[in-house]
């Protein structure tokens, strides 16, 4: 009898860890709507299209793309190599991330023992080297690199990710053909991002979609990112919802505290900034998030705005030194109100 309902228990544990493992796997959208050819990269089209040439003609250089984070770099050279090698990727590309250890030993071991290594490829193609976060390697390593991508030039090709090009030694950057990607347009993010919301049947509204390109500054991943935590946490994409995920000053509080040293009113400004304050964010946070409002607020003119952010910049300097107390955003406050008001009130 023990023995059967042993028998019968082990079964059931049997039956259910094959059902768990029959269930597919759930990835990030970052990762699921990760583009799979250079057709469905948002964004940089005159870049892409040069890319496309390379993809058509089979004679890929060497190749560096600098730019900020999340706008398709890596992206677009994984889809470079996929157009170029098809059913040999696995076998013709290495791709070595920021996280892998990249010092002198990995270039003169790994990469070279890659390059010396005979695949079959299509004809014309050469075996593709994959360095993401480049600017990271260290100063020996690029020079080993710089070596190994003389010599074995006629079977391989580099191509390396960089978030700064000039961190990039010149002897690399003469032998590559350097593309340079800029941040994405608030419209190329919004179209990705109402594309995946009808794929997931996400409910949201206009804000919501505004408050998630106000946060991604250009960077396609944050907004994904940002996207997919706000409908975990709230099951409905709103600003409010989304600044809560972002953990982020809301824009309205920080336009308001704005529009306050506009019209000349401290009182108000400074209650509206301690409320900020006393929610946790960093002087960094608020000091930012005032700089992207100060941008795109209707309500001042142009030089007033200019005026705005001389002064918001020079205490974000400040701040990056070390110097981040409510004193010193309230220092700015003050600066801020006294370009609206008379001049001849502060003379002895």
């Amino acid at each position: 009898m023990s023995v059967a309902a042993h028998s019968n228990g082990e079964s059931s544990i049997g039956k259910q860890s094959a059902s768990l493992s029959a269930q597919p796997y759930e990835l990030p959208w970052v990762e699921k709507y990760r583009p799979q050819t250079l057709d469905d990269v948002v964004g940089n089209e005159e870049t892409i299209e040069r890319l496309k040439v390379i993809a058509k003609d089979g004679n890929m250089p060497h190749i560096i793309i600098s730019g900020m984070p999340g706008i398709g770099k890596t992206t677009s050279i994984l889809c470079l190599a996929h157009a170029l090698l098809g059913p040999v990727y696995k076998e013709g590309v290495l791709e070595l991330n920021a996280s892998d250890e990249r010092g002198i030993d990995v270039v003169r071991n790994r990469i070279k023992t890659f390059a010396q290594k005979k695949v079959n490829l299509p004809r014309g193609r050469h075996k593709i080297i994959i360095l993401d976060e480049a600017d990271s390697m260290t100063a020996g390593a690029q020079q080993a690199l710089r070596r190994t991508m003389e010599i074995y030039s006629s079977t391989t090709r580099f191509a390396l990710a960089c978030n700064q090009s000039n961190k990039i030694i010149e002897p690399i950057q003469s032998r590559c053909a350097i593309l340079r990607y800029s941040r994405l347009a608030e419209g190329q993010l919004l179209r990705r991002i109402k594309q995946i919301c009808e794929s997931e049947d996400v409910k949201y509204s206009e804000d919501g979609l505004a408050a998630l390109i106000f946060s991604a500054e250009g960077d396609m991943r944050q907004a994904v990112n940002n996207l997919q935590s706000t409908v975990a946490g709230f099951g409905f994409v709103s600003a409010d919802n989304v600044f809560k995920v972002c953990d982020q000053p809301h824009p309205i509080a920080v336009q308001s505290l704005l529009l306050a040293c506009h019209r000349g009113q401290i009182d108000p400004a400074l209650e509206t900034l301690r409320e900020l304050w006393d929610k946790g964010y960093s002087a960094v946070d608020i000091v930012t998030t005032m700089f992207r409002v100060a941008k795109n607020m209707d309500q001042m003119a142009e030089y007033e705005k200019l005026e705005f952010i001389k002064e918001i910049g020079l205490v974000h300097m400040k701040i990056l030194e070390g110097v981040g107390t409510l004193l010193q955003l309230a220092g700015l406050l003050a600066k801020l109100t006294k370009l609206r008001l008379n001049p001849a009130l502060f003379k002895d």
